[in-house]
């Protein structure tokens, strides 16, 4: 019989899950800075955890092996925040769980979102769709919502609307990237309204179809970002510019898009890293105003 694993220092399971998040998450990174230090460690480790996750749905091999891997990753969470931990990741996630009272619901629904991008699928409505952005963004700003601190519940349903904005805007960026792997996330409705076909989706076609159903999904994500700038004021003063860089730098990424003429095929569209480093620091600044 083997010996049982030694058990991993907490301190050294965040900085595990603070190297990962450095490594795999410049973006995120760099807002996650501006948070005080144990705010910092907790979401380094919801980070790490969710990557974990995802990695596994879009890593090589059958979609059955990866089903298998997700169902152990979910006995493994729930060992963990049952107080059994196994590796760095869930160590530090499950003291960050205990220290913020983060539900385990969200990483459930964190393995459930990432589950769905298993195998191609397509979304009929934006109800649909809107599950799946639920699940693998709007459960991560609830996350963040608890690690953050608020002082009203309504900040709840403006992190779940950041999250919305967030992925939308995500989906609008990686059309072609998603095309090329089969995923088609904008709604097939959306699509027959503007006449736009999924096999225009695939040769990258730019014509005006697409440009006015790109607009009209920009002006959707507007919607969520505006209703999740609601967050802000809501948030513990101390970790309110995290959120705040986030949202100026999805709404940038947003804006880089419309200024491009909707042209997400030529190249992917980025934002420089003093643009990001220009957001960051106005969000901290600001965030110093009670």
């Amino acid at each position: 019989m083997s010996a049982p694993a030694r058990a991993i220092a907490v301190r050294d399971a965040y900085a595990y899950c603070q190297r990962l998040t450095k490594r795999e998450a410049r973006n995120f990174y760099f807002a996650f800075l501006t948070l005080p230090a144990r705010k910092r460690r907790a979401i380094y480790a919801a980070y790490s955890f969710c990557r974990q996750a995802d990695d596994i749905a879009d890593g090589e091999g059958e979609a059955s092996a990866k089903r298998r891997e997700l169902a152990a990753l979910r006995d493994r969470l729930h060992e963990a925040l049952d107080g059994k931990p196994d590796g760095p990741v869930l160590t530090a996630l499950a003291d960050a769980t205990k220290a913020f009272g983060v539900p385990a619901r969200l990483y459930d629904d964190v393995i459930d979102g990432v589950e769905m991008d298993i195998e191609p699928r397509r979304y009929e409505t934006f109800a649909d769709l809107r599950v799946y952005c639920y699940r693998v963004a709007s459960a991560v700003g609830l996350m963040s919502a608890e690690i953050f601190g608020y002082t009203d519940r309504r900040a709840l349903q403006a992190a779940e609307d950041l999250g919305l904005a967030m992925q939308i805007t995500n989906i609008l960026r990686d059309l072609r990237e998603d095309a090329e792997r089969g995923r088609v996330y904008l709604p097939l409705e959306d699509l027959r309204r503007f006449g736009y076909a999924e096999d225009d989706l695939r040769r990258g076609v730019m014509n005006d179809a697409f440009r006015a159903l790109m607009q009209f999904e920009a002006l959707r994500a507007r919607d969520y970002f505006s209703a999740g700038a609601g967050l802000l004021p809501m948030v513990s003063y101390r970790a309110r510019s995290c959120p705040a860089a986030l949202h100026g730098l999805y709404s940038r990424l947003l804006d880089r898009i419309e200024q491009r003429d909707y042209d997400v095929f030529s190249e992917r569209v980025r934002l420089s890293t003093a643009e990001k480093l220009g957001i960051m620091a106005k969000a901290w600044l600001r965030s110093m105003i009670p």
